[in-house]
């Protein structure tokens, strides 16, 4: 990994992620003293916690620093904050109540009984592509199995599932002029500022799910739209506007996040010819080159906090109503708790990396589907083949939010 970066990048300039994640500047932030200041062009302001320990410090502390005024760097009113709420937003205890509501189907031991459906579905994944020389394995694999999962679990055709990439592509990318007309930065979203991602992608995501949801009261299904809106023993079912919400995240988080996850992984291993020899020699490797994988690409960059009192981190005072900001992605390459952080190490371990959010009540719901989907592909992708090696260059993510690749080329000799 090239670090010689620029150490006074801006961190916060979508176009600065299209060349790669400014690892130099995070770790110019790391060694200075304490949090940094960062002021906005557009907002108020934030402290950014680059290192490791306070990224845990802030994270596990949701009475000190809280989710309900919204978890990524957009200054929302109180309608817009209303309006927008997922159970990311909320602290315990209605996160957890919420969590609770709608966890049981993310949990490991239900996750482990899809494995064989994952398998298959990577299979035919791979199938699909078996044989052609050259090719965007974004496009036909890292992107077509986590889209096809989602929509096998939430019991829509293949065909509606691509609409819904699509659709989530267009929030998660409402940065990137490939992904939407509607580019936040670049042109006027007030009229959508009630939708998720200020995109007008929610308005179809809305409509979709409503018309889901009726379809499932009526003819319900061994699917996770019937399960969300079964009312639940341990609390009150989701009111609809809740529904569409949760059914909206679940498209953005459910594909995007794994998608780029796995791209990582790939440029990493063509980038480590040795490592991916071993992993190919050695499959019982796995579980933890997918640790490492996640770690490497660290794909959501940050999330916000707000403090409601004041409070102390690293020796910085911190204000009731400052903004935090959690960086993931400079936190897992944090020499102070990764020993060689920027080499890609299969056998690393430990790796107590954060990219689903260490130790904090809002750790990612979908931390056990995401593992098991690159688990998968990985075991089914790399017996069946001699080589692999990048062609052309990668293109990059048009965001300060989510670390992907969004086109990684590459000629494969299939066995």
């Amino acid at each position: 990994m090239d670090i010689s970066s620029d150490p006074n990048a801006d961190i916060l300039s979508h176009d600065t992620y299209t060349q790669g994640v400014p690892h130099a500047a995070f770790k110019r932030l790391r060694d200075s003293s304490g949090l940094t200041w960062l002021p906005e062009p557009d907002g108020a302001g934030f402290w950014a916690v680059t290192r490791y320990e306070d990224v845990l410090t802030v994270s596990k502390n949701p009475q000190i620093f809280s989710s309900a005024k919204g978890i990524r760097l957009e200054d929302m009113t109180a309608e817009e904050t209303e309006a927008r709420r997922t159970m990311m937003e909320l602290d315990p205890p209605q996160h957890t109540a919420y969590r609770r509501l709608v966890g049981a189907p993310f949990s490991r031991r239900e996750v482990l009984a899809y494995e064989d459906a994952v398998r298959l579905l990577a299979r035919e994944v791979i199938d699909g592509v078996a044989g052609q020389s050259e090719f965007d394995f974004v496009q036909l694999i890292a992107r077509a199995l986590p889209m096809r999962m989602l929509g096998s679990l939430l019991g829509v055709s293949d065909k509606d599932g691509h609409w819904l990439v699509e659709k989530g592509d267009a929030l998660i990318g409402n940065a990137d002029p490939e992904f939407t007309q509607h580019v936040v930065d670049l042109v006027d979203t007030d009229e959508y500022r009630l939708m998720p991602f200020r995109s007008p992608a929610g308005l179809e995501l809305f409509k979709y799910a409503g018309e889901q949801a009726a379809d499932r009261r009526q003819n319900p299904k061994a699917d996770l739209i019937t399960r969300l809106l079964e009312p639940k023993m341990d609390g009150e079912p989701l009111s609809d506007h809740e529904f569409k919400n949760f059914f909206t995240l679940l498209v953005a988080a459910g594909n995007d996040t794994t998608r780029y996850t796995m791209a990582a992984g790939l440029e990493a291993l063509i980038q480590n010819p040795a490592q991916l020899e071993a992993l190919r020699q050695n499959p019982n490797l796995m579980d933890d080159a997918v640790e490492e994988i996640l770690r490497w690409g660290s794909v959501t960059m940050h999330f916000r906090r707000t403090a409601i009192q004041d409070s102390e981190v690293a020796g910085t005072r911190v204000k009731a109503g400052d903004k935090v900001i959690m960086y993931y992605i400079s936190a897992d390459y944090d020499e102070r708790e990764f020993i060689n952080p920027y080499q890609f190490d299969i056998g690393r371990t430990p790796n107590n990396h954060v990219a689903f959010g260490l130790k904090s009540p809002h750790k990612c719901l979908g931390e056990h589907l995401a593992r098991l989907e690159i688990k998968v592909l990985f075991e089914e992708l790399l017996p069946r083949v001699s080589s692999v090696v990048q062609i052309g260059q990668i293109e990059r993510l048009r965001s300060n939010f989510i670390s992907g690749i969004k086109h990684l080329p590459i000629r494969v000799k299939w066995l």
